[in-house]
């Protein structure tokens, strides 16, 4: 994730001088192709006289961008900005007028060709108020234009960092749920070994063994956001397995997993608090109770866990499995993780419990 991101911004950091490069080569080089060649005065004469105006938009376009932007407007100081730039116009437009008039005349008059012929004749003054008002017209627009891209580039920076910054703050909140959990799944799992060792030491030493299986997968093979269905799935059939070890005969249990993960992933210890939960309240020592656990993996990337079992509720006082924050927990990461994505329904009646959780799945990446 961070080397894409890198490479994206690497990408950004030399697309702009590109683009910069581009236009203003358009600029300058575009009317070369537009001039006549039998126009009396040669082309060079002719570009001569255009170019100095794209030179003053040049000017005036990065003085903004470089300096008097960032210097004065995005502080704040607007008066001084509008002051600085319309000193700017006025001597840009000065620059232009004399170039115009006076430095172009003078150069056109010395080439012995037109010497007498195509000096640019003297213009009335409100003729040369228009050329004066029009050059400042497109300084203004030049700038407006500087702005406009600046405060967008600068929208885009904070809005980036924003992103980013609501990022590292879902996946720091992730991270710390992840951890709530783990601690929630070991003890859980050691009150059913506990509850072994008096009538089945045997029992009790296979499931230390399992439990190991277990943790090697909750504490490390999880680590990312997202892991392979296929690994999630077999996780739940040896935390059932092991959950079945200290079961008596009047309780029934079955698991039934439907569907091929294929290249499917998963945010992971999802199903496992549904499954403690259907352990926790599900089962009775002194009477008939069961479980019934069903995954389904549908050809549209749905997964569905379905789980009904016996209702026998904990009291506080009698209650050893926990503190009760896995279904919590759960609704916390399947918001973060997949909000508008997933389904997650309930319904208690006398007798039996039953959960259903829908979930949009992603998935993997060939890589």
């Amino acid at each position: 994730m961070k080397s894409v991101m890198t490479q994206s911004s690497e990408r950004k950091k030399y697309m702009q001088p590109f683009i910069h490069i581009i236009v203003w080569c358009i600029v300058f080089c575009l009317p070369l192709f537009f001039f006549e060649n039998n126009f009396p005065v040669n082309k060079l004469t002719r570009y001569l006289d255009y170019v100095i105006a794209p030179l003053s938009f040049f000017v005036a376009f990065y003085l903004n961008y470089f300096y008097f932007t960032d210097r004065y407007l995005f502080r704040k100081q607007t008066q001084k900005y509008i002051i600085v730039n319309v000193i700017l116009i006025v001597v840009l437009c000065i620059i232009i007028r004399i170039w115009k008039l006076h430095l172009m005349n003078e150069f056109i008059a010395s080439q012995q060709s037109v010497a007498n012929n195509h000096a640019r004749p003297p213009q009335p003054w409100h003729s040369d108020l228009f050329f004066i008002l029009r050059d400042a017209g497109s300084l203004i627009l030049t700038i407006g234009l500087c702005v406009a891209i600046k405060m967008t580039f600068n929208w885009l920076k904070s809005e980036n960092a924003r992103k980013e910054l609501e990022q590292r703050r879902t996946e720091a909140e992730l991270q710390n749920l992840k951890n709530q959990l783990n601690p929630h799944f070991l003890f859980n799992t050691l009150n059913n070994i506990y509850s072994l060792i008096a009538f089945s030491p045997e029992k009790a030493q296979q499931a230390v063994y399992d439990l190991s299986t277990l943790l090697r997968y909750v504490l490390y093979d999880n680590s990312p956001n997202y892991v392979p269905l296929g690994k999630e799935l077999e996780f739940v059939r040896n935390y059932v397995e092991l959950m079945k070890l200290r079961l008596s005969d009047n309780v029934k249990v079955s698991l039934s997993i439907e569907g091929d993960p294929q290249r499917e992933s998963i945010a992971p210890l999802l199903f496992i608090s549904l499954i403690e939960n259907a352990f926790k309240h599900g089962v009775s020592n002194n009477k008939d109770s069961f479980i019934d656990i069903n995954i389904t993996i549908g050809a549209d990337s749905l997964i569905i866990c379905s789980i009904v079992n016996s209702y026998f509720p904990k009291d506080k006082i009698n209650d050893k499995s926990g503190s009760g924050i896995g279904i919590e927990n759960l609704r916390k990461r399947l918001e973060l993780l997949y909000p508008d994505q997933y389904i997650f329904q309930t319904e208690q009646t006398d007798n039996t419990y039953s959960t259903i959780l829908t979930l949009l799945i992603q998935k993997r990446d060939e890589s």
